[in-house]
């Protein structure tokens, strides 16, 4: 017994100890109570990236950066220069009606620079001296899926509209003749056409438009009577969010070389241009 009693004692004692230091802590505040909340970590939010603000067409080109975007007189070289002004086979020959419904809007188009089916964002005129031929080269201000169907719609013309007959404002009488042109293999969807506008009956010459010996006076340009075939090379091109379109036209020989070199640099440039656009966000 005496032997249980002195090997109890020191255990007794150790749990003593034990609950003293126990009671000691919690009188201190070291003990948090079961009953108290615990404290939430502070995590600090990253600042969030800047981006740059989107435009309702969807670009996510600033003004300046759709600007840089467009072709210059150095980029098909010699002897293309900045143009001296709205070709007048422009209103001559393209401002004309048609019958034909479904061709009247590619007549628009074609007379309004509107391949894209809305007003260019920003354009740019260029002529070939050498062959009187006009390059008319416009970024778009349309949303991804409206350029696409712009697109689609501009694929049917050489099936619907074939060949059809127009009637210039002065009463001429055009066969126009609307072909499919390949494109380079660039952007995410692209389209070309070849058009042919050809003066098959020269208007009738009214008093207003004529110097009183019947004389035609009126605003045609030389060339674009009776015979003349005005060629259209055209162009439209979307890469990514953007879109770019172009018009190679004229009453001579249209250097189709020019066509493909603006569609080619025309997906490089803007590709480019928006590459670094994103870069510096």
């Amino acid at each position: 017994m005496t032997a249980a009693i002195r090997t109890r004692g020191p255990r007794v004692a150790a749990l003593a100890a034990a609950l003293l230091t126990l009671t000691g802590c919690a009188t201190l505040g070291l003990q948090t109570p079961p009953t108290a909340s615990q404290p939430l970590p502070t995590v600090e939010k990253p600042t969030p990236s800047r981006k740059e603000p989107t435009r309702g067409d969807g670009s996510t080109l600033t003004d300046a950066q759709a600007q840089a975007a467009l072709l210059t007189e150095t980029d098909l070289g010699a002897p293309w220069a900045a143009t001296r002004g709205a070709a007048t086979w422009r209103d001559g020959m393209l401002k004309a009606t048609t019958g034909a419904g479904d061709c009247q809007p590619l007549l628009d188009a074609l007379y309004t620079d509107e391949l894209l089916g809305a007003p260019a964002r920003v354009a740019v005129g260029l002529d070939d001296p050498d062959t009187d031929a006009q390059l008319r080269y416009q970024i778009g201000a349309r949303r991804p899926a409206d350029v696409n169907s712009r697109l689609d719609w501009l694929r049917t013309m050489p099936a619907k509209c074939a060949r059809f007959t127009a009637t210039t404002q002065d009463g001429a009488t055009e066969d126009v003749q609307v072909t499919d042109a390949p494109l380079p293999e660039v952007g995410d969807v692209r389209q070309g056409l070849r058009v042919t506008v050809a003066v098959v009956s020269a208007p009738t010459p009214s008093p207003d438009a004529t110097d009183g010996t019947g004389t035609d006076t009126g605003t045609r340009g030389e060339g674009e009577g009776e015979g003349a075939v005005l060629t259209l090379e055209v162009a439209a091109v979307r890469v990514g969010e953007d879109a770019f379109a172009l018009i190679n036209g004229g009453l001579g020989d249209v250097p189709n070389d020019a066509t493909q070199a603006a569609v080619q640099i025309g997906a490089l440039r803007l590709a480019d241009v928006r590459r670094q656009g994103r870069a510096q966000v």
